[in-house]
């Protein structure tokens, strides 16, 4: 005989995690191998570094080493420290508030109004309002799809191009990695987003090779002005740019190349895209960097720092013209993405915004710049350095592999370098380009930021700069 169902049982309330093993480290190598599509790594490597714990400017990988962070999560990330548990109890209390409702057409949520307002206090003058992404990628899609409507709407429909900046990174989905200054971003998968102009960067430690005896700014700002002309300034959307570029090698422009960047454009009528995903909320000492720079942007795309890389969270910032007019009566912002406002991301940016201000980040990012400055002094008078520059907390040092000539360092030969800091020293920094990036917690201290430069010139005084290979440093090569 068939016996009736169990009336359901009450549910007990809040409970903790299901406790599970985890798999062995050579297990999760063996996984990952075997199932994650990886990015920015060649076919043929094999390394994979499992990280499974963070403390502070610590992390830990799944063979119990303890790894000194100074990468920011390995992507100019993570300012105000891992694992922290009062960013973990807001997480907590949001989730068992509301963990998410949709934030398209009417609906919104009071934590992504609260930092949509908090973050309009902060920006520079005239930005107001706030379009909520998952990252940085969909901030700059956001940002081109604005300036595009912008235009439309008012009548100019014929203002659909974009310029961009070599050696800039704004992205790899189709808008921002078609925007983006680095060739392997496009190559092998177009045709690309169309009507995406490229001009010269600010490169100032090669100023003689790349603008010979002219002054940097009059040389770009040539160059600028005639790429808009020779496209019809008619037909010119805006402008993207990072205040100092960042994948660039931390490439701060000249003083006056902003406020004239912004004067040719007003001229124009083309807006100003300020990207900030890398350099806003800290990094480099202030709030925003293209306050301190002159840019006075139109709009601005943010990401990274701005929940403290505790969830996914981006944005664009716009003045009120831009928001107004996209805002058609009609149909809208016909645009959007599945969770943007995600309350509990928001509630966390609300928060990381209070542990800067609290904790005295801004000026920290400062402190830990000069700390670089002076630890990697040396490394300058290395046969394998070009050039080190550091902004706020952001640093780069240059390899080289010809000392006469200043000829860039290949990537590989900056991957093994950066390989070898991290398996001596137990230090991780970013390998970008031919340059060595460093963007650590803002909560590093001096005894870190010591640890980081002597690592990074242990390794790189090794390296023989008169031979070009992918062998490891370690071996007396590049």
């Amino acid at each position: 005989m068939t016996q009736p169902p169990s009336p359901p049982v009450p549910h007990p309330g809040p409970v903790g995690p299901t406790p599970h093993l985890r798999p062995s480290s050579q297990e999760l190598k063996k996984l990952d191998r075997r199932h994650l599509v990886r990015s920015m790594q060649r076919g043929d490597v094999q390394d994979r570094v499992v990280v499974v714990r963070g403390r502070g400017c610590t992390v830990w990988d799944s063979d119990g080493n303890e790894l000194l962070d100074a990468a920011g999560g390995g992507v100019w990330h993570s300012p105000v420290g891992h694992g922290r548990e009062d960013l973990a109890a807001v997480a907590a209390r949001q989730i068992t508030e509301l963990e998410f409702f949709t934030s398209l057409m009417e609906f919104s949520n009071d934590q992504a109004i609260q930092l949509a307002a908090r973050l309009a206090a902060l920006a520079p003058q005239g930005i107001e309002r706030v379009f909520f992404t998952n990252g940085g990628s969909e901030a700059v899609d956001t940002a081109i799809k604005a300036a595009r409507l912008f235009h439309f709407r008012r009548g100019e429909e014929d203002r659909t191009w974009i310029i961009a900046r070599h050696n800039s990174f704004h992205g790899s989905t189709y808008g921002s990695g078609t925007a983006t200054g680095l060739p392997p971003m496009q190559q092998g998968v177009g045709p690309n987003l169309p009507h995406v102009a490229k001009v010269s960067a600010p490169y100032l430690h090669r100023a003689a090779e790349l603008y010979g005896l002219d002054d940097p700014t009059d040389f770009l700002l040539r160059e600028l002005e005639e790429t808009i002309i020779r496209i019809g300034a008619h037909k010119v959307a805006a402008m993207i740019g990072e205040p100092i570029m960042a994948g660039g090698g931390v490439l701060a422009p000249p003083p006056d190349y902003w406020p004239r960047v912004r004067e040719l454009l007003t001229r124009h009528g083309i807006l100003l895209i300020s990207d900030e995903v890398v350099t806003a909320f800290g990094r480099t000492g202030t709030w925003f960097e293209s306050e301190r720079r002159g840019m006075a942007p139109d709009m601005i795309t943010t990401a990274k720092g701005i929940a403290g890389g505790y969830i996914p969270l981006g944005a664009t910032l716009m003045t009120d013209i831009i928001a107004d007019t996209i805002l058609d009566a009609d149909t809208g912002f016909f645009h959007g993405y599945t969770f943007q406002g995600h309350p509990v991301a928001c509630a966390l940016g609300l928060a990381t915004l209070d542990i800067i201000e609290r904790e005295g980040l801004l000026a920290k990012a400062d402190v830990i710049g000069t700390w670089f400055a002076q630890g990697l002094a040396p490394a300058r008078e290395l046969p394998c350095v070009g050039d080190v520059r550091v902004e706020g907390s952001l640093a780069a040092v240059e390899i080289i592999t010809d000392r006469t000539t200043g000829r860039p360092a290949h990537w590989p030969t900056v991957v093994a370098a950066a390989r070898e800091i991290r398996q001596r020293h137990g230090v991780i920094v970013r390998p970008y380009g031919h340059n060595l990036a460093l963007a650590p917690p803002l909560t590093l201290q001096e005894k870190e930021a010591r640890r980081v430069t002597d690592a990074v010139l242990d390794v790189l005084s090794r390296i023989r700069p008169d031979v070009d290979t992918d062998e490891r440093p370690g071996q007396g090569r590049p």
